[in-house]
């Protein structure tokens, strides 16, 4: 069950589907990797709670980089939600996806930190507060 996807390239509906339901077939849970590759792209995933956070990458991408933006994203989460399950990160979509934006643009990882992550998604806007005065 996908609860949130972000994609940082371009990719068809339909492949993202396909790929994100691949993934649950080929974790063996028994294992201490944190990485699987097929013949296309490497997932790159960590357990979370009950969830899983997966970053699906090619395979000529770097591993390091790729878990380090993984690590990344798992320290995001329970910044935004309480607890860590389907109905939080639910109700916490847009604020992670906000936050997600700040580490990844373009298909390259920003160079940030969670403090700074946290500056940028709450800074305030002059216009939305003009906008909100006006309502």
């Amino acid at each position: 069950n996908v609860l949130l996807s972000r994609q940082f390239v371009e990719m068809t509906k339909s492949r993202i589907e396909g790929l994100l339901s691949a993934f649950p077939k080929l974790i063996v849970t028994d294992k201490q990797h944190t990485f699987i590759e097929t013949e296309s792209v490497r997932y790159v995933y960590q357990p979370l709670d009950k969830l899983y956070i997966v970053l699906i990458t090619t395979k000529s991408s770097n591993i390091l980089e790729d878990l380090e933006t993984l690590r990344l994203f798992a320290r995001v989460i329970p910044e935004y939600c309480r607890n860590i399950d389907e109905k939080e990160v639910s109700e916490n979509v847009f604020q992670l996806i906000f936050a997600f934006d700040e580490i990844v643009a373009l298909g390259y990882r920003e160079s940030v930190n969670l403090a700074q992550i946290k500056t940028f998604t709450e800074m305030d806007s002059h216009d939305e507060k003009v906008s909100q005065a006006v309502r």
